[in-house]
């Protein structure tokens, strides 16, 4: 295997392992019994996330791009 190859392992593996945990994380506000909000609130969430996932597909099947989010609620 070459270096790049290597690399991408490597960062794709820490960088997938540190999104699911932060997936797992604003999962966790959905328990209403610690939190309160609005279906609005939730469907924002929901629909950014959604969103991100498709640009990312985009990306992996484009030769390149770049893209920056920012999101509030």
């Amino acid at each position: 295997m070459n270096k790049k190859s290597d690399k991408f392992k490597e960062l794709a593996e820490n960088r997938v392992r540190k999104a699911l945990k932060l997936l797992k994380l604003i999962g966790n506000l959905a328990n209403k019994t610690h939190y309160e909000y609005s279906t609005q609130e939730a469907n924002k969430i929901i629909s950014v996330l959604r969103s991100e996932i498709k640009n990312i597909e985009t990306r992996f099947k484009s030769k390149n791009s770049t893209d920056d989010n920012d999101f509030k609620l």
